[in-house]
């Protein structure tokens, strides 16, 4: 094995930076070199300016990297973003126009015709799009959180019998929405039923990514999807009841042999971060359970259960996921993989 590949982090200090920094540790391919953050963190050892949120403690490597403005250069060979969308659209240009890769966990560029939106698992075949920009650089996203596993779950269901139509209500943790988050007032002994632009990013996302590339575009999936999203008094997993209508008549045994028999090139290759069964299904009646179930596969599995007919579409789930590993932080060290893997990395 060569030389590790250089990470730069922005947005270091947030919630999902910092999950970014813990998944890198250690990591046989990488290795973070750069930490970049708003202006209030910066010239301060990252040790000093972040307060660690996660459980453990923050890995020695990174203590002592000065925390560096979010914009060209940066000594690194490939940025994985965690900005603020308000700020990364223009900052994440930046840096492919001076070269660098780009995986963005933002979702400023996720609809642009020449990034692909990516799930490993899922259409790697998107890559075949990339656009490099004016120095050679490239920015790939990741989806929202609750659209990676509504994506996973309805991918293997795609192939095997086609979908018709989707209807989807997502219960959404408060780590979702960063630190410091929701109000305790507003959140504890209580449901929001509403996350800004939640809805509408589920609805488009999930189409782009099940789509086909075809005269040099994705075409998105034909179907349509209808979100409702709510935010829970949970600190992390993202949990989702589903209806779905599919084209071709299955039992319910078939879709949980279609959910538990599904793998990508990931799996295939191996890839560091990826979980061995990026599904699992759950056959309590009770299940699945963010307390329970989230941190299947080290967080990078989505679990899958009351796989059920349904009167009004067919079939209906309730599918779960790790918001900030599956959903943001290792879905990014994921993609990062595939592009190593698939030789866009140099």
């Amino acid at each position: 094995m060569g030389p590790k590949v250089r990470l730069g982090i922005l947005g270091a200090t947030g919630t999902v930076g910092q999950r970014m920094i813990a998944l890198a540790d250690g990591h046989p391919q990488f290795v973070v070199t750069a930490v970049a953050a708003s202006e209030r963190s910066q010239g301060r050892p990252y040790g000093e300016a972040c307060v660690w949120r996660l459980p453990g403690e923050m890995p020695a490597a990174v203590r002592s990297l000065p925390v560096r403005s979010p914009e060209p250069p940066l000594d690194c060979d490939l940025v994985l973003s965690s900005l603020p969308a308000e700020v990364a659209g223009d900052v994440e240009t930046q840096f492919a126009e001076a070269g660098y890769p780009v995986v963005s966990n933002s979702s400023s560029h996720r609809m642009d015709a020449g990034v692909p939106l990516l799930v490993p698992e899922i259409n790697p075949g998107h890559l075949a799009l990339l656009e490099p920009r004016g120095g050679g650089g490239f920015i790939v996203t990741n989806p929202n959180c609750s659209t990676i596993m509504l994506a996973l779950a309805l991918a293997p269901l795609q192939a095997r019998f086609g979908v018709e139509a989707v209807v989807v209500t997502t219960f959404q943790a408060i780590s979702g929405a960063g630190y410091p988050g929701v109000a305790s007032l507003d959140i504890m002994d209580n449901v929001v039923p509403f996350i800004a632009n939640e809805e509408e990013k589920i609805e488009r996302e999930t189409l782009k990514i099940l789509g086909r590339v075809g005269g040099g575009a994705i075409q998105p999936a034909g179907f349509p999807v209808s979100a409702q999203c709510h935010r829970v008094p949970v600190v992390d997993g993202h949990l989702a009841a589903v209806r779905v209508r599919l084209s071709r008549s299955a039992e319910p045994s078939d879709l949980r042999e279609a959910f538990t028999s599904f793998r990508g090139p990931p799996q295939e290759l191996a890839l560091p971060t990826a979980p061995a069964c990026p599904i699992l299904v759950r056959h309590e009646p009770d299940r699945p359970q963010p307390r329970l179930d989230r941190d299947s596969g080290a967080g990078m599995s989505i679990t899958v259960g009351r796989i059920l007919r349904d009167r009004v579409m067919g079939h209906r789930f309730v599918v779960l996921s790790h918001n900030t590993i599956r959903g943001a932080a290792g879905a990014a060290l994921l993609n990062a993989e595939l592009l190593l893997a698939r030789g866009h990395l140099g």
